[in-house]
């Protein structure tokens, strides 16, 4: 089993910033057993097509990239791949069948990163490889980064792998590192929540440049100010600052650069008032920064898109939410709220009618699906033998 996740605030991961992220108990399961030989075979219960090839030692990226198959299966070709690269020698593959809910996929929820995950389990099982979560958190990183091509970070993994039921997973991205933050007193997870509502956005209305354009003003504005301090300048992030000089050089920055560092420093003191918040259980002030990573996201990183940004208004105003964001960049999938539990019904209701009254035809695509779910915080991916 392994969960989904999402994240609480968003100093983007490639900028080398801290996030914090929790698993969800809505995610993929893999039921599967080891085919003995060298071959895997899986269906998808959301997906057409079937997943079948056979691997040895000499399998690389090249070798299977021109093999005609569902277009998931490239997470199970990315698995084999990912393990005999790290060098590990696997012999056996498996025979499976993955589900989940349906409409997760192209949600922005790291569903991707949990089919990985799990079909990494499950070849790790069928060929007694006993492998530790820093481990696995890389082998996913090169199914996506090395064999799909997709320049992700570390986040969706950690949180899938290292979370735990009612803490904060904290995730330091230029380090690699991390810590849960459990709250001081216990939490009744009865009482709350976390909701996520759909757009019906799975491709993002504008290109992939958008995003990759904030990235590299993010890159110019951490050049100027390592530049104004002294410092080594030739691979420049703004985690490569400091706060307090950032304060003492920010009006060299101009235009979007300066945007772009005020959103970037803003939240990582966000991320540091909201990891205190969790361990005192201040649930109103902890989503109370998460609306203003949201706005933050909006204003000064310029993120989002109209119906993005009217599905997260009409969260954030719905009675019983302490706070939302967007659930990654804000250019499709979901927004992510903290909530009372005692409202996670009626809220669930009343922002599904309301995203139909302002977006109708996206509405209409998630209505089959689940427009709006309701979940728990859970532990992370692991095996059922049972």
């Amino acid at each position: 089993m392994t969960t989904t996740s999402c994240s609480f605030e968003w100093p983007s991961e490639c900028l080398g910033g801290v996030v914090t992220a929790m698993a969800l108990n809505k995610g993929v399961l893999l039921g599967f057993i080891s085919s003995g030989v060298n071959e895997i075979l899986l269906k998808s219960r959301q997906f057409d097509g079937r997943v079948r090839f056979r691997f040895d030692d000499e399998l690389t990226k090249e070798s299977t990239a021109t093999v005609e198959e569902a277009a998931w299966g490239n997470y199970a070709r990315g698995a084999v791949y990912a393990l005999i690269k790290r060098g590990y020698r696997i012999s056996k593959g498996i025979y499976g069948v993955i589900d989940g809910l349906k409409g997760l996929q192209g949600a922005g929820i790291s569903s991707s990163a949990a089919v990985g995950v799990s079909i990494l389990l499950a070849l790790e099982h069928a060929n007694g490889l006993n492998l530790n979560p820093e481990e696995n958190i890389h082998l996913d990183r090169s199914i996506e980064n090395d064999f799909l091509g997709l320049k992700n970070g570390i986040l969706d993994q950690s949180a899938i792998l290292l979370s735990r039921r009612g803490c904060l997973t904290v995730i330091n991205c230029k380090e690699e590192k991390h810590k849960i933050v459990r709250p001081r007193s216990d939490i009744d997870t009865r009482g709350y929540k976390v909701l996520l509502a759909f757009s019906g956005l799975r491709h993002a209305l504008s290109s992939n440049s958008s995003y990759n354009l904030r990235v590299s003003e993010c890159q110019e504005a951490a050049l100027t100010l390592l530049r104004a301090v002294g410092r080594d300048t030739r691979q420049p992030l703004l985690s490569d600052v400091h706060m307090e000089e950032y304060q003492a050089f920010k009006t060299q920055l101009k235009g979007a650069c300066a945007k772009r560092a005020e959103h970037f420093f803003s939240e990582c003191e966000r991320v540091r008032k909201g990891i205190k918040a969790w361990e005192e259980c201040d649930l109103k002030s902890f989503g109370r920064l998460m609306s203003e990573s949201g706005g933050s996201s909006i204003e000064n990183y310029e993120c989002g898109c109209e119906p993005m940004i009217q599905l997260l208004e009409i969260v954030q105003g719905t009675p019983g939410v302490f706070g939302a964001r967007f659930s990654g960049a804000g250019f499709r999938g979901c927004c992510v709220a903290l909530i009372d539990a005692c409202f996670a019904e009626a809220a669930a209701k009343h922002i599904e009618l309301r995203y139909k009254q302002v977006q109708p035809l996206l509405a209409k695509q998630i209505e089959n699906a689940f427009p709006v779910l309701i979940c728990d915080t859970a532990d992370h991916a692991y095996i059922c033998l049972s």
